[in-house]
């Protein structure tokens, strides 16, 4: 509903309550005549009046005044002392919105970086990816080099001409046939250059061969979110201030 006149609002009352006018000039203590003119706005009640019916009526003068717009409160009403107070609460009740926006928005804006810096650093999740590679099951007893050093072994004997060529590469290719079993596995953290697991038959080194940087899923919903908010601090910047300045210029006009 609209912003109305005192007498429009006072009228309003009356008719909610289901009053006539002899009814309700009698519970205030005034003429019919005279609650008609203040109902067609003819005459303005004077600050002992609004007392008057505010207390017949047993309102509060803020329910009262809250449906009278703001350039009859402002220009014709402006001499009683409690439409003076409204305005005075009105406008400190705008400045404790204005700062709570402004606060809402250095909030979202200090969280919304603080997610953006934390997806970026990785704090929260890491934004590396560590492969491994094993070549095989170490059994019971064996080297931990033995797929490196069974090689280097058969290279020797090559060398000292204690095997032919063809028994080099069959040896190799039966060794590689039946123990080589490669494993690849990738970690978001660091586990070392070398680390071991255990399994069926004996246990697997694995080898760090490759480190790359891959943004995780929760980093990255992190640097969305804290765009998101950055963008929603700015937008409520923005829209407070448009607030303050049509307000401004509205009450520039009703001067």
């Amino acid at each position: 509903m609209s912003p109305m006149n005192f007498g429009e609002r006072l009228k309003q009352i009356r008719t909610e309550r289901n009053l006539t006018q002899p009814q309700m000039s009698a519970a205030i203590g005034i003429e019919q005549s005279y609650l008609s003119k203040l109902e067609n706005d003819k005459s303005q009640p004077s600050a002992e009046m609004f007392s008057a019916i505010v207390a017949a009526l047993e309102l509060d003068a803020k329910e009262f005044l809250g449906g009278i717009n703001k350039q009859a409160l402002q220009t014709s009403l402006r001499h009683i002392p409690e439409v003076s107070q409204f305005l005075n609460g009105t406008v400190t009740q705008r400045v404790h919105d204005a700062r709570k926006w402004l606060f809402s928005a250095a909030a979202a804006g200090a969280l919304g970086f603080a997610l953006m810096l934390a997806a970026n650093d990785g704090i929260f999740s890491s934004n590396m990816q560590y492969k491994y590679v094993s070549k095989g099951v170490l059994l019971k007893n064996e080297s931990d080099n033995i797929f490196d050093q069974f090689k280097e072994i058969q290279n020797l004997k090559l060398a000292a001409n204690t095997i032919s060529a063809e028994e080099h590469a069959r040896l190799l290719a039966a060794f590689e046939a039946d123990r080589v079993r490669l494993a690849t596995v990738e970690f978001p953290e660091d586990r070392g250059s070398v680390f071991f697991e255990n399994v069926e038959n004996g246990k697997r080194k694995f080898e760090l061969i490759n480190t790359r940087h891959a943004r995780s899923p929760l980093n990255r919903v992190l640097q969305y979110l804290g765009g998101l908010l950055a963008f929603c601090s700015v937008l409520i910047c923005f829209v407070e201030w448009r607030m303050r300045k049509a307000s401004a210029a509205i009450n520039n006009e009703l001067k």
